[in-house]
């Protein structure tokens, strides 16, 4: 009985989404209106005018905010659980990472000077 309910009930609902998309018409520059008559120039525009500008200003504004900070050094506060060797690094003496940086990234015992 209810193999025969679910059945039906789906036969209604891909006869009734098709007839809804039969009928259904797009009116005015879509990319799905049929003639393809200009959703790309929507999304070109939209690009140019809203994408681009946006990442612009999002640009300055980090260029800005990293300008007006200062460029101070953490307090080093040395934490047991943190820069923890257990092994050397198989580079340089060891000690510091592939990446280091001697102004922000601290060793085991502090910032070097």
């Amino acid at each position: 009985m209810a193999a025969i309910i679910n059945q039906s009930i789906r036969r209604f609902m891909q006869t009734s989404a098709a007839k809804a998309a039969a009928q259904a018409r797009v009116v005015g520059p879509s990319a799905v209106s049929g003639g393809h008559e200009g959703g790309y120039k929507i999304w070109k525009n939209l690009t140019f005018f809203v994408a681009f500008p946006s990442i612009i200003l999002c640009a300055v504004n980090v260029y800005l905010g990293h300008q007006s900070h200062g460029h101070e050094q953490p307090e080093f506060v040395k934490y047991d659980y943190m820069r923890v060797r257990t092994k050397r690094f198989p580079w340089g003496e060891g000690n510091k990472s592939l990446f280091h940086n001697p102004h922000t990234n601290p060793l085991p015992d502090g910032y070097e000077h």
